[in-house]
């Protein structure tokens, strides 16, 4: 008795839906779409399984919707079923156990990323699973913000708004992801990130029973996180993002950080100076910073400790989990195009090694946490 799937109509909009809401909380929440895209336009409808497969018809008994599986091995008839995580399922009749799912609305997110529920991934089907955000509060329809994980180098979420890049999560550290401070671990919540040979995903889980919590992406593309208040009956905003000038994509150019304490915020990394001082006085930070002496090479190089820091970009950085700090530092002292490098994870001491080869951005610093 936690979801509830029906059709509906959003606002003063005259289509007609078919979605998941929370049975429990008496403020209208959608949780996820069928039809986002193909919209019924007036209240006929209705969801029925065909030839093994959802479909929603229209008034003249026209498909609008449909899982859209092809013939599979289906021995005995299929049903739907609405699980108590919000999933949405087909499944053979006779096999309930989770790998005999054949259709699941967890695999098509609309906006919205539930418990359990898996953003990223699954390498062997080439499968990708992203939130994408309604067009407007009253339109379900595929809007132009998508939060989508990005496999190459070390992975990390990029939020999107159509083809440009707004703001990057950090990659995972073994306990967060680099530009998220306040994730710290805490009671009923568990964030767990999987990068393996079988997928690469993001998801979480609520451990409190009544306990209600969702990351959605909202219209105006704001990443946003809710726990639902029982006592005011209200959606309380947890965490959101991008929250500051600092959180937008390369705010700062090359070889600087995003400070959103200093004025300005941009700031040259130690050793390196404005590539365009005069833009640089008027507040104009995009063109980055140049190294003031060029590295030799012949093993004079050294490094400067950069603390509290969100990670630079990483989708052109290489991974090596296998090795510690000190060895990470040799093997980028070793090669003369590497200009940084941290441990993979932070967690006991720190292990693994990330390197970054070429120039390295949206790199800022938190008061805390980073």
């Amino acid at each position: 008795g936690i979801f509830e799937l029906g059709f509906f109509k959003p606002g003063l909009a005259s289509r007609w839906y078919l979605g998941i809401w929370y049975k429990s909380i008496s403020k209208r929440t959608y949780v996820w779409v069928a039809n986002r895209d193909s919209p019924l336009f007036n209240s006929i409808g209705t969801l029925r399984i065909s030839d093994n497969n959802l479909v929603i018809f229209g008034q003249t008994d026209v498909p609008v919707w449909s899982t859209n599986l092809t013939g599979g091995d289906v021995s005995s008839p299929v049903v739907a079923e609405l699980l108590d995580n919000g999933n949405f399922v087909l499944r053979d009749s006779d096999n309930d156990n989770p790998d005999g799912v054949l259709w699941q609305s967890f695999d098509f997110p609309t906006d919205t990323l539930l418990p359990e529920m898996k953003l990223g991934w699954d390498v062997k089907t080439g499968f990708n699973r992203f939130i994408c955000s309604w067009k407007s509060p009253d339109d379900p329809s595929s809007g132009d913000f998508f939060f989508k994980i990005e496999t190459r180098g070390f992975p990390e979420i990029f939020l999107w708004n159509r083809d440009s890049r707004l703001y990057r999560s950090g990659p995972w550290n073994g306990i967060r992801f680099s530009s998220v401070p306040e994730m710290q671990p805490f009671d009923y919540m568990v964030f767990n990130f999987t990068a393996s040979k079988e997928e690469v995903t993001y998801s979480f889980r609520v451990t409190k029973k009544n306990y209600y919590s969702r990351l959605s992406l909202s219209s105006s593309g704001l990443l946003q996180r809710f726990t639902w208040i029982e006592t005011v009956q209200n959606w309380n905003l947890f965490w959101y993002a991008p929250k500051d000038q600092c959180d937008e994509y390369k705010e700062c150019g090359v070889y600087s950080y995003c400070d959103s304490n200093t004025s300005p915020v941009c700031n040259c990394i130690k050793g390196f100076t404005p590539r365009n001082p005069q833009a640089w006085g008027l507040r104009d930070g995009s063109d980055g910073c140049v190294r003031k002496t060029q590295l030799s090479c012949e093993g004079g190089d050294g490094f400067v400790q950069l603390k509290k820091m969100k990670l630079p970009d990483t989708t052109a950085s290489s991974v090596d989990r296998g090795i510690g700090v000190k060895e990470c530092e040799q093997k980028c002292l070793r090669d003369c195009n590497c200009t940084a490098f941290a441990n993979t994870d932070i967690r006991g001491g720190g292990s693994g090694c990330v390197i970054w080869t070429g120039e390295i951005f949206d790199i800022r610093n938190y008061a805390e946490g980073g």
